[in-house]
């Protein structure tokens, strides 16, 4: 045989084995990424009117900031990010708040930011997280407003918590058994899926199929105020509609024209729906200069 044939038997044959022990190794991979999402540390200071503040989750100490209200304090905003980020992506929406007469915390999840933690399970252990950073408010009415991840944890915690008073849930997924199959790299078969959950379960200690916020949602009477983007392909706007169809108390979608993922707080519009939402939940005084629309 001639050497250089020798030489292409020998290549293929390490790029076979290359490529079985990738294979090997998919599932394993796939759980890290759904379990140990990007940590991005907070790198800019506390907004104005703002102090850093501790809280205690469970069995994690979640850094955050505190925001006082400016002028009579009327409640209490708590702010919940998305997955890969952190409390920073509230700074910008802090003098909207806090100049409604609102004071406001927000802090990053566990496994995010500068929060303790080294798994994101989704909601399975953020909700008993956000359920003891409640226990440290004393200020009623408590508005939930939560993006992506976020929005499905204010969904999953709110059920049976007679503290909160409604919910703005930005983005939400439905199911997270449903997005993760959505979100898996092409090529990634069923059988390799489902062992990545089996992973992903061992190695965080919960069950994918308890995360969902539509099942949440069946237990919700409290008003919700859905928000989707029209352009999301990374959570689909069937997600917030199974949501809203699986909601028993008041309730709306408003989808937003051409918003991907993580986009939609940034359109004017949605906020002066969302200050609309708050006026009409918490009585509208002086909150919103217009008379606010049904809760419905």
């Amino acid at each position: 045989m001639p050497r250089s044939a020798k030489i292409l038997l020998i290549v293929g044959a390490v790029l076979a084995l290359l490529g079985i022990e990738l294979v090997r190794q998919l599932p394993g991979i796939a759980a890290g990424g759904l379990l140990y999402p990007s940590r991005q540390p907070v790198t800019v200071p506390a907004p104005p009117g703002c102090t850093n503040d501790v809280f205690q989750g469970a069995g994690v100490r979640l850094k955050g900031w505190r925001c006082a209200a400016q002028g009579e304090p009327r409640g209490m905003v708590v702010y919940l990010h998305g997955v890969a980020d952190n409390r920073a992506s509230s700074a910008g929406i802090v003098p909207r708040i806090t100049s409604k007469g609102l004071e406001m915390i927000a802090y990053d999840s566990r496994a995010h930011g500068d929060s303790e933690g080294d798994v994101c399970t989704y909601g399975y252990f953020e909700k008993e997280d956000l359920r003891l950073v409640l226990d440290a408010i004393e200020r009623r009415p408590i508005i939930l407003i939560g993006a992506s991840l976020g929005a499905a944890v204010a969904l999953q915690e709110a059920p049976g918590d007679a503290r909160v008073a409604g919910i703005v849930a930005v983005d939400t997924f439905s199911d997270l058994q449903t997005v993760a199959r959505e979100r898996a790299p092409f090529g990634l078969t069923e059988g390799v899926i489902e062992r990545a959950f089996a992973l992903a379960e061992e190695r965080g200690h919960f069950r994918i199929a308890d995360v969902s916020p539509e099942l949440a949602a069946a237990r919700l009477e409290i008003p919700v105020l859905l928000i989707h983007g029209t352009a999301d392909t990374a959570t689909p706007p069937a997600h917030s509609q199974r949501v809203l169809a699986a909601l028993r108390g008041p309730k709306r979608l408003m989808l937003v024209e051409g918003a991907g993922h993580n986009q939609a707080l940034g359109d004017p519009k949605v906020w002066q729906e969302i200050d609309a939402w708050i006026a009409a939940l918490i009585g509208a005084g002086s909150f919103a200069r217009n008379t606010p629309p049904s809760l419905q």
